[in-house]
């Protein structure tokens, strides 16, 4: 195994500066966040997804990587010297899912939905993608949303629209999303409806 390459430069901030760029995304769904400061990773994990990575594993939250990730035995090593978090090979019982190919993902009933009682216990996707901005337009409704929302993220997960729409009728259970790319963040909580045609 090669040498893991470093966290974040300085841990307390820079965390601190991710954590609130994420909690923006989410609260303003489908808006693109930059991150300001994001690590070096072992390919093929990217920045963004790294800094997000960073701030939010650790020992309690079980992670799961889609096979590119897994594959590649620098990833998995280098999440769990900088957060602690265990990786998990079943997604049923990850907290979190770093997928870098969005487009072969497992449908998303195969992860966490978490439950009526404990809608909290539920996966959050982070998704790897190429642009935030030249992706097909889909428009959305919700909290956080004043009128409507577009995200132009690319690329998505085969049938994304169709279980987009079966993931909000799951509410307040559902997948959460977090796509990342090139220094910036997107959130598509489980509260997002998709709206138009699809």
């Amino acid at each position: 195994m090669a040498t893991l390459s470093p966290g974040f430069a300085d841990p307390v901030l820079a965390a601190q500066a991710t954590f609130r760029g994420v909690m923006d995304a989410v609260a303003r769904p489908c808006t693109v966040v930059p991150l300001i400061d994001t690590p070096a990773a072992p390919p093929p994990l990217c920045a963004a997804a790294a800094a997000i990575a960073l701030t939010l594993f650790d020992h309690d939250a079980p992670v799961w990587l889609d096979p590119p990730l897994a594959q590649v035995s620098d990833v998995a090593a280098w999440i769990r010297f900088h957060t602690g978090a265990p990786i998990v090979t079943e997604p049923a019982v990850a907290a979190f899912a770093l997928v870098s190919d969005p487009a072969g993902l497992r449908p998303f009933r195969d992860f966490a939905a978490g439950t009526l009682e404990n809608p909290d216990t539920s996966a959050t996707l982070i998704l790897q993608v190429t642009t935030l901005e030249d992706g097909p337009a889909l428009d959305f409704i919700g909290p956080g949303v004043a009128g409507r929302a577009t995200l132009r993220a690319a690329p998505l997960p085969n049938g994304f629209a169709e279980q987009i729409i079966a993931n909000r009728a799951l509410f307040p259970r559902g997948v959460d999303l977090l796509f990342a790319t090139r220094g910036s963040v997107a959130a598509l909580p489980r509260s997002a409806t998709l709206v138009g045609e699809v």
